[in-house]
C-alpha cells in the first residue's frame, strides 16, 4: 500500500488528533460542534483504548452498556488518565464520556501544534485583548485525513478500522456537514457515513470486529449526547 491508500493505518497519532483536525475549519481557525466536542474526544480516546485492547464494553443489562479498563496502562500520556478512570470501576458509556472528555481539547491542541499539524498564533482583538488563532500547520495531515474520508464516503473505497473509526466520530458527532467544501454533502454519503457507524464495512480481522463493537457503542452514546446538548 502507498502512503496516500485510504486503507493505510496511522500509528503516530492518536484517533483523537486526527478527529479534532478533521472538524477544524481553516477558513475560520474553529473546530465544528465546540458544544459537544469534549464527549466526541472522550469517544475517540476509548475507541483508542479498544483498538489496543486496554479498554472493552459489556452489556450489563438494565445498567446499560458498561466500559471498563483491560490489559496494562498505555504509555501515552493522554490515553493513561482514561484508562485509570475505567480501571477504578466499570463506567456507564455516558459518564465514561462526561468523565473522560473535559480535559482533553488543551493538550490534544498542544500536541498538534507541536507536531506541526496546527499553528497557534498570538494576536490582539481591536488591538487591545490578547486572542489566539490556529491555522492549518505545515504537515499536509488535515489534507490527507479529509481526502482519504472523501475517497471512502465519495468514491466507496473500503476503510480502515482507524479511517472507520474517524468517520463514525465525525460523523455521530453532527459535524460531517460542515465539510461539504472539501467532502459534497448529498444522501448517499449520509447513508454511508450511517453505515459505518453502525460497523457495515469489510474488514474480517479480529481488530476489526472489536473496533465495530465500541464504536457502535460510541457513537449511539454521541447521538444521544448531541441530541441533549443541542434542545
Amino acid at each position: 500500500m502507498t502512503h496516500d491508500d485510504p486503507r493505510v493505518q496511522r500509528t503516530d497519532t492518536l484517533l483523537a488528533e486526527d478527529v479534532i483536525l478533521a472538524l477544524f475549519d481553516p477558513s475560520s481557525g474553529t473546530i465544528a460542534g465546540e458544544n459537544t466536542l469534549f464527549y466526541v474526544l472522550g469517544g475517540a480516546v476509548l475507541a483508542d483504548l479498544s483498538a489496543q485492547g486496554r479498554a472493552v464494553s459489556e452489556d450489563a443489562g438494565l445498567r446499560g452498556v458498561l466500559v471498563q479498563a483491560a490489559g496494562d496502562a498505555p504509555a501515552d500520556d493522554l490515553l493513561r488518565p482514561a484508562w485509570q478512570y475505567i480501571s477504578e470501576k466499570p463506567r456507564g458509556i455516558q459518564g465514561a464520556l462526561a468523565g473522560i472528555g473535559p480535559t482533553l481539547r488543551s493538550p490534544l491542541l498542544d500536541r498538534l501544534v507541536e507536531r506541526g499539524h496546527l499553528t497557534r498564533t498570538e494576536r490582539r482583538a481591536l488591538g487591545i485583548f490578547p486572542t489566539t488563532a490556529l491555522t492549518e500547520g505545515t504537515s499536509g495531515r488535515r489534507a490527507e485525513i479529509i481526502a482519504e474520508m472523501r475517497a471512502i464516503l465519495v468514491d466507496g473505497v473500503e476503510p480502515s478500522a482507524r479511517l472507520a473509526s474517524i468517520i463514525a466520530l465525525v460523523s455521530a458527532s453532527g459535524g460531517l456537514p460542515t465539510l461539504h467544501r472539501e467532502i459534497p454533502w448529498s444522501g448517499a454519503v449520509a447513508t454511508r457515513a450511517k453505515q459505518i457507524e453502525r460497523g457495515d464495512w469489510a474488514g474480517a480481522a479480529a481488530a476489526a470486529a472489536v473496533t465495530r463493537t465500541m464504536l457502535a457503542v460510541i457513537t449511539n452514546a454521541l447521538v444521544v449526547s448531541a441530541v441533549v446538548t443541542n434542545r
